[in-house]
């Protein structure tokens, strides 16, 4: 972590410049559930329900109830004190975005079905904003005058809305959630001013935020995906139930996504053999699983041949990417191959040009014009017989016995590639798979990448002039030259912030929350709530731990010890003083981490406070 961030962690995280907060639990609102509903399956789902941080109103969509909400505020705090250090303004944009702002950006249909669209009684239409590209350009279109205006990020925390076919996970996979989305604008791309330095700003300024959450993630290399652009970066949050998988080399440190990662070189070879091409009548079989089983052989011993053509309308080309049949094609490889945007192929038009969707072979560069095939090495060379099957061109059929050097009926590239300009065709041999843990790494030779489970919390992209372009927003520069004006763009979940956390944070008792984003640092559990001494020393020790600024909850409930132990478990936060009759008439306190497996010590009354505060300052820099 740089001087600048450790600088601000510093200020952020100390105690002494406000006044902590307490409440009673008498006096908010935390239903605790012994059992979690049936539908929620991650642990974060499980505990947030459980512990009363929030309730289900309809699927994907939740009530934050007071433990809940404190904790995304103190999450958002901390993002809203990184984007200011880091030179950004807030604003607030309107939830409804009016379709036709998705004019130029196509993203309406980019998005599909996961877009809320709505429409008013004038008829109008308008949709639930994802994400704000469409609207802060707008703005800022009509709204900035001069090149010395520029470079500018603006930032906003609002709800977002995605309409999940299957809302699942909680907060991790909700129809709405918090968001912080943030855009920069600029006239350049490299130096003083230009988007390179802002996105290297912001991604220090989102490592910082992860740091003083406490969690533990790993920064990847990313896909932009619907949102667009060139270079991305996720921010994933380490945890063994995470939804996405990353790879990552030990050695170099390299660390990226299933779809973005590399793989390391991978020598291929085009090895000849004698074996008989035979014809199989495999009906009702396009897809690989029940090709194998009716041909007895093994996934990785057949070639899939997957069709794409090129986003643009007229001249079609076409492009078949051939991997083992155990890989999966990654389509942004494919796109970077031939480079040109491309898309699954229609499969009307792909049939209506000869190709025999489901039963494709590499054959196919041979006889259909303008098209390029895309080999991956693994398909090159992923058998020591050299023997194949794949499909036969001809619906309802598949071959065995393919061979590469006599079957593809085009020059085989002997180096990388090879051409038939007549036709419009090549062939080329170029990674076109999805990596998989065991893959070469891309950045140390002699290792191999490992998987890791993670959770996505943030995004950051280098959008370059997508949107700008779509709106015709460019301006003079100082030399009096019109330049497109090129766009950053950094999104975190907030919300999923916290579910990740508990995802991180938890045990089979409950939530564990990282210091600086419990909703209350510490929890005192009063044993007889309606005697007037005890309750008189928690009011006192509350007191004093609040001036100096630590967040108190007071558990003043008149249940049984057992129940009171249980929901400070389930709740989670980071401390624990107990105040019972045994220990007050030795002058001390229960103090007991929730971190520590182990049972509370006795702390005298006169030292508590200094302990609690200590611990609390202990654990807001554990990360730094």
């Amino acid at each position: 972590m740089n001087t600048a961030a450790t600088n601000d962690f510093a200020r952020a995280s100390s105690l002494a410049h406000r006044a902590g907060h307490i409440c009673r639990w008498t006096r908010t609102l935390i239903p605790t559930l012994r059992e979690a509903p049936s539908d929620a399956t991650v642990p974060s789902h499980q505990l947030m329900l459980r512990a009363g941080l929030m309730r289900q109103v309809a699927a994907g969509v939740y009530d934050y109830l007071p433990l809940g909400w404190r904790s995304i505020t103190k999450v958002a705090n901390i993002v809203r004190e990184e984007m200011d250090a880091a030179g950004s303004a807030e604003i607030f944009l309107p939830v409804l975005v009016p379709m036709e702002l998705y004019a130029g950006t196509k993203r309406d249909e980019a998005y599909g079905d996961l877009l809320f669209q709505l429409e008013d009684r004038h008829g109008r239409r308008a949709a639930l904003g994802p994400t704000h590209e469409e609207t802060i350009t707008e703005l800022c279109k009509s709204a900035i005058t001069s090149y010395k205006q520029f470079p500018l990020t603006l930032y906003q925390i609002q709800t977002k809305f995605r309409d999940e076919f299957r809302p699942r996970a909680g907060l991790l996979r909700g129809r709405e959630f918090l968001m912080k989305d943030a855009y920069s604008f600029h006239l350049v791309q490299e130096g003083e001013g230009g988007l390179d330095e802002t996105y290297d700003r912001l991604h220090a300024a989102y490592t910082s935020m992860f740091i003083r959450c406490g969690l533990d993630f790993t920064i990847v290399e990313a896909e932009s995906g619907p949102i667009g652009g060139s270079a991305s970066h996720e921010f994933m949050v380490n945890a063994e139930t995470g939804e996405d998988t990353i790879l990552i080399c030990e050695k170099s440190g390299y660390a990226a996504n299933v779809e973005k990662c590399e793989i390391g070189e991978r020598p291929w070879k085009f090895t000849p053999h004698a074996q008989q091409l035979t014809d199989h009548h495999t009906p009702g079989m396009p897809g690989i699983d029940k090709v194998v089983e009716h041909l007895g052989i093994q996934a990785s011993g057949m070639l899939k041949s997957v069709v794409f053509s090129n986003t643009e309308a007229g001249n079609r080309k076409w492009i078949v990417a051939v991997v083992r049949g155990d890989h999966d094609v990654n389509e942004a490889k494919v796109r970077d191959a031939v480079g040109f945007a491309v898309q699954l192929a229609d499969e009307k038009e792909a049939k209506q040009a000869g190709f025999a969707i489901g039963y494709v072979s590499p054959r196919v560069v041979a006889t259909i014009a303008n098209t390029t095939l895309l080999i991956d090495p693994d398909a090159a060379t992923g058998l020591a017989t050299g023997v194949w099957a794949t499909g036969a061109d001809t619906k309802d059929h598949h071959v065995t016995g393919f061979d590469w050097a006599r079957d593809l009926g085009s020059p085989l590239p002997v180096d990388q590639v090879a051409t038939d300009a007549g036709r419009g065709c090549s062939v080329r041999v170029v990674g076109v798979r999805n990596a998989e843990p065991g893959d070469p790494s891309p950045k140390a030779a002699g290792s191999r990448l490992v998987a890791r489970r993670g959770i996505e919390v943030a995004h950051i992209f280098k959008l370059g002039t997508k949107y700008s372009d779509a709106f015709d927003f460019a301006m003079m520069d100082k030399a009096q030259q019109r330049q497109p004006v090129t766009m950053g763009c950094y999104g975190i979940g907030v919300s999923r912030t916290v579910a990740a956390a508990i995802e991180q944070n938890h045990d089979d008792a409950g939530i564990r929350w990282p210091m600086a984003i419990a909703p209350y640092h510490v929890l005192i559990v009063l044993m007889k709530p309606d005697d007037a001494d005890h309750a008189a020393h928690a009011e006192r020790i509350a007191a004093e731990l609040s001036e100096a600024g630590i967040d108190v909850l007071i558990d003043d409930r008149a249940e049984r010890p057992g129940v009171k132990f249980k929901d400070a478990d389930l709740i989670g936060l980071p401390i624990r003083l107990t105040l019972g009759a045994k220990s007050l008439e030795e002058g001390a306190v229960e103090f007991k981490l929730r971190s520590d497996d182990s049972k509370g010590d006795l702390v005298p009354i006169a030292e508590v406070v200094a302990r609690c505060v200590s611990e609390v300052e202990r654990g807001l820099a554990a990360k730094a």
